[in-house]
């Protein structure tokens, strides 16, 4: 708090005196908490006595009758006073409708409440299982209770700036179990079957009662950006909170009936194919789901309504122990692209065992991955290129298209540590590898590559041999030729790992070098569509591609070099 040192003119004594803009934040947040004492001594007391007698804590009270926005603004604020606050609320309010009752009668009352109390301190609410109070067991399954809200993020934060020291701005995230859904679910039945005629319930709505999901981000999201010195947005830099049931709930089948009511599967994972058929069929399954959800509610309506809220406290005390929780922090995937070269033909693309003996001398994805990963200091990290070559053709020319896929970065580097990236690559001592136009992409990068990848053109030299000499009207009669289509069934030479079949490909030109010297010897030049086999269309693979340059000079041809030009794509 900032202060100023003031003259006391009576006796010329220094004094500290708070700063009058100082002054005036604390008398708002005097302000503050007297509007929040005044909200929760007006909650209906008799309501607020159910849910005590249920078993809930204070913040999840407050939760329900909508006061969760106000207790955000009192991170600090301790649970000991949340249920003082409480007890003012049922004492006070007793105290004025029963002002002229028996001294014995307020005794006895203040007595049960403060045993009520008690066992709130000391147990785990029944409805957010310690979520709100912020109770739980760590990795070393050690019971942990923190006393605030800023109290439980300053662990959340101490634990991010550990692994990550540095970052700009943070999404949070917060994961339960099931079984919170189904106190939720069946707290929110109990409240509007018992108080849905009330004046005070009418005036609110459901949607003033957050989730407790909500209510756990609201309660800690300010002080984290406080403590981390950074804005909360769509980052893709992600705080994950994960509640666990203990190892004995663990092992109950996710799609557990539990008194007629299947509990949703939560904590699956979609494959693209799985979501797209999910969605497919989704309007039939989100109506069945809709119909067991009104079932759910209608018969837990019935049984309440027999059984009263002793039915409630079964439904809610099938789960009395705090979960575990576990922190984890991580970064999106970054992406650092551009094109690279290949000038050795002992290069692979990917590093490529056979029998655990390496072929090749390296490889592309180990000479840029395994430069860029120290600089972004990641966990690993993933190689994806625009097609590829095989190992003994070059990739020269412009280059192909690449992108490295940085796992959980804890540094993302600037332009300049890029270029100086960039230098290194393409100064090393045995130029095997070379890369241009290096820089970090978003995730639409790998879209772009996507797309690019299906409809690029591609240039190659190959150098062939024919079993004749080649003369000016062989270099003719190819030059010719535009717009070619030819049919490519699948290679022999990679039939063991790709499905046979027939696809047409186009030839878009060629052009001939001659070699001097050489009759039987010449360059080819050639644009083709993205996908082409190109030695099979000179040789012709025993018939399964046609034409090919054997087919159209009528003689044997073989392919001796290959080197890939040009790889015409719009991005990177």
């Amino acid at each position: 708090m900032a202060s100023e040192v003031v003259q006391d003119n009576s006796g010329g004594d220094e004094r500290p005196q708070i700063s009058n803009s100082a002054a005036a934040n604390v008398a708002e947040e005097v302000e503050e908490l007297k509007l929040l004492q005044d909200a929760v001594y007006a909650l209906p007391t008799h309501a607020v006595k159910d849910f005590f007698s249920l078993g809930a804590c204070a913040r999840c009270i407050f939760r329900l009758f909508g006061l969760c926005q106000k207790i955000s603004s009192f991170p600090s604020l301790p649970t000991a006073t949340m249920n003082a606050m409480l007890e003012k609320n049922v004492l006070g309010r007793d105290r004025d409708d029963n002002c002229s009752g028996s001294a014995e009668r307020k005794d006895s009352g203040s007595q049960q409440l403060s045993s009520q109390t008690f066992v709130l301190e000391h147990a785990v609410c029944r409805i957010c299982l310690g979520i709100l109070d912020y109770v739980y067991h760590d990795e070393k399954e050690i019971l942990v209770k923190k006393d605030s809200a800023y109290e439980f993020a300053k662990i959340v934060a101490e634990s991010v700036k550990q692994e990550h020291p540095q970052i700009d701005s943070f999404s949070l995230e917060v994961s339960l179990p099931p079984v919170v859904m189904d106190n939720e679910q069946v707290v929110r039945s109990f409240m509007r079957k018992k108080y849905g005629s009330e004046h005070w319930f009418l005036q609110k709505t459901l949607t003033d009662c957050i989730s407790i999901k909500d209510a756990l981000k609201l309660s800690i999201l300010d002080t984290l950006e406080k403590l981390l010195g950074t804005k909360s947005n769509l980052s893709t830099f992600r705080i994950r909170l994960t509640y666990e049931t203990s190892e004995e709930s663990r092992r109950k089948p996710d799609n557990e009936e539990i008194d007629g009511c299947k509990r949703r599967k939560t904590n699956m994972l979609y494959t693209a194919d799985e979501k797209q058929a999910s969605e497919t069929s989704g309007s039939k399954n989100f109506a069945e789901h809709e119909n067991k959800q009104y079932e759910c509610t209608e018969g837990f309506a019935k049984d309440l309504e027999g059984h009263g809220s002793d039915y409630l406290k079964f439904q809610l005390e099938k789960e009395s122990q705090p979960f575990g929780l576990v922190f984890l922090c991580y970064r999106c995937p970054i992406y650092i692209g551009g094109r690279y070269l290949k000038y050795s033909r002992n290069v692979s693309q990917t590093c490529w065992m056979i029998e655990d003996e390496r072929m090749g001398e390296a490889s592309v994805e180990e000479i840029i991955g395994g430069s860029i990963l120290p600089l972004c200091q990641g966990d690993g990290y993933k190689f994806h290129a625009a097609g590829r070559e095989d190992i003994d053709v070059r990739m020269l020319g412009t280059g192909r298209p690449f992108l490295v896929e940085i796992q959980n970065a804890h540094q993302v580097p600037s332009e300049e540590l890029i270029k100086e990236m960039e230098m290194k690559i393409n100064s090393q001592e045995n130029k095997l590898v070379g890369v241009k136009n290096l820089k970090i992409l978003d995730n639409k990068g790998w879209a772009l590559m996507r797309e690019g990848e299906a409809e690029k053109q591609k240039q190659y030299a190959a150098l062939v041999w024919i079993s004749r000499p080649f003369n000016d009207d062989d270099s003719k009669t190819l030059s010719s030729l535009q717009e070619m289509q030819i049919l490519q069934k699948t290679p022999i030479r990679v039939l063991h790992r790709r499905s046979p079949l027939e696809r047409e490909k186009v030839i878009h030109w060629m052009k001939v070098e001659k070699i001097a010297g050489s009759c039987q010897y010449f360059l080819l030049h050639l644009c083709t569509q993205a996908g082409t086999y190109i030695k099979e269309f000179v040789h012709g693979d025993l018939g399964r591609t046609h034409p090919s340059i054997g087919s159209i000079l009528g003689c044997r041809a073989e392919i001796l070099q290959l080197d890939v030009t040009d790889v015409k794509m719009d991005c990177f």
